[in-house]
């Protein structure tokens, strides 16, 4: 390999790089002027997951409200108190509005801790007492005749398979299409009205690639598209949304553990802040209801 092309290959690495972000943040123009939560388990988990889908969705010119419900505190390790101040601190960072839009719970149904599995009907009362229309929450039900209705547009969280297969992130998943399903309970006819957006599980070969996998993801959507479904069709819109942060936002997910979440800087997490896949590249389906 002669000088020139070893030269040529940073050039070659960070072109695409750049060129697959603009590329992304040119594909998504239906996250504009919407209500959105990024419902989480701990504190953390939306800057070592979810940082390039809030830095994306929380951009000025895009018109959103985003907001983070998080189920626990994390205080595993006696932390607790800590852990929300630095979520806190990380929300700022990565485009929020306020510390007024970040909701941390502290409750003994969601107790953190990878042996332990959150009952889903707790989860889903949780989120419609949060975000359910004040009269969807009356005893006195709205008929089949009424639309259901709902606070927010657009609920983000993990998928069936949680990402890293923790209990608790699986639990967010079920717990947010039981809540839903019980808001389009006798609404045969009607659109949900609130769309939910899960974070693909991917191969722990793909996870420490960085934005290498962007291509790869961009690929498969593509495929998944080509295919299409009848169910995806009835549920409108598109079904992947893909968010590919560049240097700077990457930057910022990385500022978001190093300088926010500092009690949980152990050594493995600069592995992953530095090549994690998730770090820079988020893609959301968007799920059936």
């Amino acid at each position: 390999m002669d000088y020139y092309t070893i030269l040529a290959i940073p050039i070659i690495v960070s072109t695409l790089w750049l060129f697959t972000a603009n590329l992304a943040r040119n594909s998504h123009p239906h996250f504009t002027n919407k209500s959105i939560v990024l419902l989480i388990a701990h504190p953390d988990d939306e800057a070592m997951f979810f940082s390039p889908t809030l830095l994306a969705l929380t951009a000025p010119n895009s018109g959103n409200h985003v907001k983070i419900l998080c189920l626990s505190n994390g205080n595993a390790d006696g932390l607790g108190k800590t852990r929300e101040k630095e979520l806190m601190a990380s929300g700022e960072i990565l485009g929020l509005r306020s510390r007024d839009d970040i909701l941390v719970l502290d409750s003994p149904h969601f107790v953190d801790g990878m042996d332990t599995m959150w009952e889903v009907e707790k989860v889903a009362e949780v989120l419609s007492q949060a975000f359910s229309s004040p009269r969807q929450k009356q005893k006195d039900q709205p008929t089949a005749d009424d639309a259901p209705k709902a606070t927010i547009d657009v609920l983000v969280t993990f998928d069936r398979l949680g990402v890293s297969n923790h209990p608790n992130h699986i639990a967010l998943y079920h717990g947010a299409k039981s809540w839903l399903n019980s808001l389009m309970k006798g609404k045969q006819g009607w659109r949900c009205p609130v769309e939910l957006h899960t974070l693909t599980s991917i191969s722990i070969l793909r996870k420490y690639i960085s934005f290498l996998d962007a291509p790869m993801t961009m690929a498969l959507g593509f495929l998944s598209g080509l295919k299409g479904s009848r169910k995806q069709e009835k549920a409108g819109g598109r079904r992947q949304a893909l968010f590919v942060s560049g240097v700077w936002q990457w930057s910022q997910g990385q500022k978001a553990m190093t300088r926010a979440h500092r009690s949980q800087m152990r050594w493995f997490r600069w592995g992953w802040i530095t090549f994690g896949r998730y770090m820079v590249v988020n893609d959301l389906k968007r799920e059936v209801i």
